[in-house]
């Protein structure tokens, strides 16, 4: 392979994904639990086929794990919140600490713009939400909105 920059080699790494590991995509998104047997059928390829194209893919780092979704409202918490953070002066690294050890933060990225953060939480209540903020609030501002419902969970881009 020619010498490529980062970003070229990543772009000419995508392209190398054919029709058939953009199928075994789409099946391991919607249920990473199934058997090779199953999948196997599900694409068209024999079990030891199949095998060898999904350790490629672990290989290549496409495919970085498999997991299950959890429905954690069903675990008492029953709202999920953004909360965008703007840490005060020199509190940065402090604030993504923070983030980082928060049992109820589930998600968060280091975004460009006002704020440094924006961090997905899941409260069992507003009064469980108003203590984890209290406690934020001494490093940073936060801004949070209260998540009604989520049209589009995640999912893969176009493949």
């Amino acid at each position: 392979m020619p010498e490529f920059t980062l970003i070229s080699k990543a772009v000419y790494m995508s392209s190398l994904i054919d029709n058939t590991d953009r199928a075994i995509l789409t099946c391991l998104e919607q249920d990473a639990r199934m058997s090779l047997k199953t999948l196997s059928g599900m694409i068209g390829l024999t079990s030891p086929s199949t095998a060898e194209r999904l350790r490629r893919l672990e290989e290549r780092g496409i495919i970085q794990g498999y997991s299950a979704r959890i429905n954690i409202a069903e675990l008492g918490y029953s709202l999920q919140v953004l909360v965008r953070v703007r840490p005060l002066p020199g509190m940065l690294k402090k604030v993504e600490k923070y983030l980082q050890a928060l049992a109820i933060c589930i998600e968060c990225d280091k975004v460009t713009g006002e704020d440094c953060f924006v961090a997905r939480m899941v409260v069992r209540d507003i009064a469980h939400l108003d203590t984890e903020l209290d406690q934020l609030a001494e490093m940073a501002q936060c801004n949070t909105s209260i998540i009604k419902s989520s049209p589009v969970t995640r999912r893969l881009p176009a493949l």
